[in-house]
Parts: C-alpha cells; structure tokens; sequence
C-alpha cells in the first residue's frame, strides 16, 4: 500500500493548521468551542490565540521552549495551547490533580518555561513549587497572586494581530504525556506536521460536517480526546463541547441534554458507567449520531445493552499517544462487534512474531508494528526507550493482535502482558473477554503469579457488575464458563473478586496495582 502524501517538506505550524481549514471555508462565525462560562466563534478563537502567542513572545518564549498548562478544559486552553505552537513553542496539558510526584517530574524534565496554572490551584501548587529545579514564569487563571501574571493581564493590550512563526514540519509542536500504566510517565514528542492527518478519521469515516458538536468525556490532556475533539473537531470545523472537573455520569447526562451533541468520544468503562445509572435511559441519549470508543477493549455484551438501550451502535478503534489518532477502527460503512476494527487507509499495520519473523497468515497473534504520518518522533529523555520502539518510519505499538481473512482486526492485548503458559503464549485479552460475556462480570483482569516450584500461573482478577452478587457463585459461574470456551492451559488456577480494578483516568487497568495485591497475599474466594 502506498500512502498518500500528507505534507510537502516547506515552513508551516501546526498552530496555524488546526484553524485555517474552518477559516478558509469562510466559517469565521461559526461556533468553535462551547465551555463552562462563554461560547466563542472561530474568528473570535483565531484572534485570541494570537493574543495569547504574541504575549508569550512579549515575556521571551522562544521556539521549542516549553509551555505547561493545568488547567481546566476551556476556551482559554486551547486557545493559549494555539498561540503556543503558533510561535514555534511546544504546548504540553498534563492532569493538575495528579500525584505530586509525577508534577515535579514532569514539570523538571520539560524544563518548562511558563506554567499556566487556575487560581484554586494557587495552593497547592505553592506546596511543592521549591521542588522545580529551574527558573520558569507562573501564570495564573481565574484568579490573581503578588509577584504573578493572570490571564488577563497577559492578554492585557496583547495584539490579535496573527504573527505566527515559520517552522519545519519535523520541528517540535506539542508533547503529550502517557497515562502512566506502568508506573513513571514519559513524553511522546509530536511534531508541527503531526496534525495534518488528524481529521482524517472524523472526516472520511464518521462523516463530520461543519457546526456538529462533539463531546469527549476524557480531559484534553490525553491523546484520545487532544487529537479527536480539539484537533480534528476544529479542522472539520465542528464545535467542541468543553466541561470543568472530572467527568461524572451526572454531569455528562447533563451536558448532552443541554447541548445535544452529534458525536460522543469516551471509552467503554464509561459507557458503562453511563449504563448502570441509568444515565443513557435518558431520551437525549438517542439523538447522537455516532459514539466512538477507544482505551480499552470493547465488550460485546455492552456494545449490544448499549444499541438496546440509546438505538446507537458504538464504534470501536485503537489509537496510542505515540500514534495520537486511531489507527484501526470500526465506522458507520464498516462495523463488526468484537472486532477492534480495519486498518484506515492512511496507515499501514504489519505483525511479527516476539523475534522479529513477519506474520502474515489469518488467526495468527503478532505484535503490531504501525506506519502513520501522526506518529511521535520520540520520547523525551528515554533514548533506550525510543530505540526499542521506533525503526526507521515504523512503531513497534507493544500491541498484540490478529486478523481474519476478511480484514477484521482484533486486540489481543499487550505483548510486555503475554503469558507463557506451560510453553505456550497465552493472551490475558482473550481470557478477559470469556469472562466479561458472563454479564454479571463488569470488569476482568489477567495478571501472572508464581505458582509451585516457580511455574506460572494465570490469576483473574474480577469486578462485579453488581456490588450484592454471590461472590461464591459468580466465582464458579466464570471458572464453568472458562473451562467451556478455552484450553485448559488458559484457564486461571485463581479466580478473585476485588470491590473495584484499578484504572488510569483513561479507563486502562493499572495491571501493576493488581501485582501488588499479589504480593501482599491477598486471599483468595
């Protein structure tokens, strides 16, 4: 396959990409953002990005410098995330409400030179600030502090002239953190030419048309929401519904009733969420044109109480922080439930085996390896890191999947999470689906635990769907039904019921935390 050419090696920024298709189409008035306190036209966003960039140019950014934002998702985000990459700075939004430690690591490996912080977080911020080992400009939201600038006196006779800096297409424009499954987060480095495909998906497939509204449940400072909704949105020129806070079932009822939006991006631990409080009873519900899923695997049981319950299917796709876009998913022309999807057209996927032979016969698990013009240059400050997973154009996603001889994709799980097994490899995705089919189940994780005389051994962690179940009973009811359905091989020699797996912000299981509880003997039911 040969892939279409995406960007031509010339001065340009991503910045300024982002805006000018909706501007070029003469949608100046159109609504670009939706937030908490105001609504914002394009034109109105496109001028007070040029605010915010030319004042961070005022105070001394320079070109790949760092600027760091935690703040709340808004119309300000964006827009100073916009005046950041317009003058060839690099925009990073990373969870204010994270553990401290993680702040001060990130905040002193970018070595970032402006912080935007909100008001409220004035405090806390305040409590480890003697942490950060290099000098940097505090700016802060919604509120004011001595020594300071606020947003609004940053803005404050900044010109909304756009004065926008000419930038290689491989120079730096944004880095986003990973979710930190495994412990310790690292910078995924994207580059300025990194966006221009990022609408592709919205545009081709899910069919978006300027003035459609669309929601993400998860915070712009993960790739799944960043690359959808803030990037691709607004060059499709839809209109991006922006929300304060951690999202709640509550509170995205509310916003979807209000604002009534075409397009819902969340991850299925939401969905189920939204399901079993009865959430997505509500007839608003029915009005969205198309739910989109990713995170993590999307069981086939919810995707049907789902489609029962709202009349909407839910499209499933797979994407990473290093890939920012979906790479392969399901869409309205192209569904298959269980399935994770097909390839899009502007990605090649290839598998191999753990050696390194290529697989190319249906049914047959491999480790993906991803060509895409959205993938990350790099990690930031991990060169062993960057090394094992990048080969010249190729990504070695840490993936695990099959195919089938119609084209259908299926995620197997993580290749560092493969088994082996009594000499053979087994998948923990596979034996999580079996177990999530039992719908009593609402959710299931595979861990490895040494067994007698140091052998391996399989232990499944369960989450009930309802706190009063049987423990005993739903224990044996998945412990049948796994010896129904797979090898004996694959079957877990332990089965635990726990009040609640551990999760990112993103809905993937903290597998880490689960071997933890291993080993501190936690008994077993």
């Amino acid at each position: 396959m040969t892939l279409p050419q995406t960007y031509v090696e010339s001065a340009m920024n991503a910045g300024d990409e982002i805006l000018s298709p909706a501007l070029s189409q003469g949608l100046g008035d159109a609504i670009a953002i939706i937030d908490e306190s105001e609504s914002i036209s394009y034109a109105q966003l496109d001028a007070r990005a040029n605010q915010y960039g030319n004042a961070l140019r005022s105070q001394g950014v320079l070109p790949e410098e760092r600027v760091l934002f935690l703040l709340e998702d808004s119309v300000d985000l964006v827009a100073a995330y916009l005046g950041v990459m317009r003058i060839g700075a690099v925009a990073i939004t990373y969870n204010r409400m994270a553990v401290e430690k993680d702040l001060v690591f990130i905040i002193n490996e970018s070595r970032a030179r402006v912080l935007f912080i909100e008001g409220e977080y004035l405090e806390t911020f305040q409590q480890f600030q003697s942490a950060i080992t290099h000098p940097f400009r505090l700016i802060i939201r919604n509120g004011e502090s001595e020594g300071h600038l606020s947003t609004k006196d940053l803005l404050n006779d900044s010109s909304s002239v756009r004065q926008i800096t000419a930038m290689s297409p491989d120079d730096m424009a944004f880095w986003i953190y990973t979710s930190g499954t495994t412990g310790k987060p690292k910078a995924a480095v994207h580059l300025h030419h990194d966006v221009i495909v990022s609408d592709l998906h919205l545009r081709e497939n899910l069919k978006v048309q300027p003035g459609e509204k669309i929601l993400c449940t998860s915070k712009l400072f993960f790739a799944y929401p960043l690359a959808h909704g803030f990037f691709a949105g607004l060059r499709c020129g839809a209109t991006l519904i922006l929300f304060d806070g951690w999202p709640t079932p509550e509170r995205t009822g509310y916003l979807i009733e209000k604002h009534r939006p075409d397009l819902l991006f969340s991850v299925p631990t939401f969905y189920r969420k939204l399901l079993n409080e009865g959430i997505a009873n509500h007839p608003a519900f029915t009005n969205i044109r198309c739910c989109v899923s990713a995170g993590e695997q999307l069981p086939v049981p919810l995707h049907e109480e789902w489609l029962q319950v709202t009349g909407n299917k839910i499209y499933q796709g797979i994407g990473t922080t290093e890939t920012l876009i979906l790479f392969i998913v399901n869409t309205p022309d192209a569904h298959k439930p269980g399935a994770t999807g097909r390839v899009v057209p502007w990605a090649e996927v290839r598998l191999t085996t753990q050696e390194g032979e290529p697989i190319n016969s249906p049914d047959t698990p491999g480790v993906a390896w991803l060509r895409m013009p959205s993938v990350c240059d790099r990690y930031w400050n991990r060169q062993d890191m960057t090394r094992h997973a990048f080969s010249g154009v190729w990504y070695r996603t840490g993936d695990i999947f099959s195919f089938d001889d119609e084209g259908w994709w299926y995620h197997q799980g993580r290749a560092d999470h493969m088994l082996k097994i009594s000499g053979q490899w087994v998948s923990p995705g596979e034996i999580e689906c079996c177990a999530l089919s039992l719908a009593e189940v609402g959710e299931a994780a595979v861990v490895e635990a040494s067994g007698k005389e140091g052998l391996s051994e399989i232990v499944l962690f369960l989450e009930p769907k309802y706190p009063d179940v049987d423990r005993v009973m739903l224990t044996r009811q998945v412990q049948s039904a796994l010896k129904k359905q797979l090898a004996h091989f694959k079957c877990p020699k332990d089965v635990r019921i726990i009040d609640e797996v551990p999760k990112t912000a993103t809905g993937k299981i903290q597998k880490f935390k689960l071997q933890q509880m291993l080993e501190e003997t936690m008994p077993a039911i």
